[in-house]
C-alpha cells in the first residue's frame, strides 16, 4: 500500500471518533511516518507531548504534542487492506487516549490493545 493511501485511511480513522472528542484535544497535530524510531521496529504510533491531565496552569508556549502513525510495521503485520483499516483505527484510537491520559495499562482493561 502506497503512502497516500495509508494516509487516507489514517484520516478515516480520524473521521470516525466522534467529534465532541476530537473538539477536546488541544495543541496536537497527527502524523504519518513511514518508520518509526531506530530501535523499536514494530512500533505502529507513537505519542509525544504532555498528556491534557498533566497540563498545569504553566502548560504555555510549548510545540503541539505529536501522534505519529507508522505505515510500515502496521503493513508488516497485516495480510489485506481490511486489516490494515482494522489496524489504523485502532492506533489512531490507541494514540488519542494517550493524549487523554489513558495509559496502556487501562487501554488493555477496556481492550483496546
Amino acid at each position: 500500500m502506497d503512502r497516500e493511501r495509508f494516509e487516507e485511511l489514517v484520516s478515516e480513522a480520524l473521521d470516525e471518533v466522534p467529534e465532541e472528542l476530537l473538539g477536546l484535544m488541544s495543541n496536537v497535530v497527527i502524523l504519518v511516518e513511514d518508520d518509526p524510531p531506530a530501535g523499536d521496529p514494530h512500533l505502529l504510533g507513537l505519542y509525544e507531548g504532555y498528556a491534557l491531565t498533566n497540563r498545569g496552569w504553566d502548560y504555555a508556549g510549548v510545540l503541539p504534542d505529536r501522534i505519529t502513525i507508522y505505515r510500515n510495521p502496521t503493513l508488516r503485520i497485516c495480510e489485506s487492506e481490511d486489516d490494515v483499516v482494522d489496524e489504523v483505527a485502532v492506533t489512531v484510537v490507541h494514540e488519542i487516549a494517550h493524549h487523554f491520559g489513558i495509559d496502556d495499562a487501562r487501554l488493555h482493561e477496556l481492550g483496546w490493545d
